[in-house]
């Protein structure tokens, strides 16, 4: 048992999970940011371009609505009536494709900075002992 509880205590500190935690706790976040974006700042906008249609209570109900109870997605959920909404799913889409967008972009930024600068040329290799040989011998005949 403590061989097993060493061993996950290895992997538990290895820097690669500990990156993974606080990245997911960020991009927990993250996302609820952008869900607020786009629920409270693009929806309203893209509905009052299209005649003040709020996506978030498109719905199909597919069963009947007991009368009294509001057309809205809450209220007919708070009824028991299954739905369909394609609203809903409209929005997160959104949501989905602007977070995309967003982590695309970053990536590809931390892409550009670690690309590396260009080196110096690297030193020449060392000439091999056979060579340095006979170029001795050649000299040495020479005078």
């Amino acid at each position: 048992m403590s061989g097993f509880v060493q061993e996950f205590r290895e992997f538990a500190v290895k820097g690669n999970v500990i990156d993974l935690a606080v990245g997911v706790i960020i991009g927990g976040a993250f996302g609820k940011i952008v869900d607020s974006i786009v629920g409270d700042l693009i929806m309203p906008v893209v509905g009052k371009i299209f005649g003040g249609l709020d996506f978030s209570n498109f719905f199909i109900a597919l069963n009947e609505v007991p009368s009294g109870v509001a057309m809205t997605l809450a209220e007919v959920k708070k009824a028991g009536v299954p739905v369909f909404a394609y609203g809903s799913f409209i929005t997160i889409l959104i949501n989905f494709t602007i977070l995309a967008f967003i982590i695309f972009m970053m990536i590809k930024q931390v892409n550009r900075l670690k690309r590396e600068a260009p080196t110096a040329p690297a030193e020449p290799p060392p000439t091999p002992e056979d060579v340095v040989l006979l170029r001795e011998i050649r000299d040495a005949l020479k005078k």
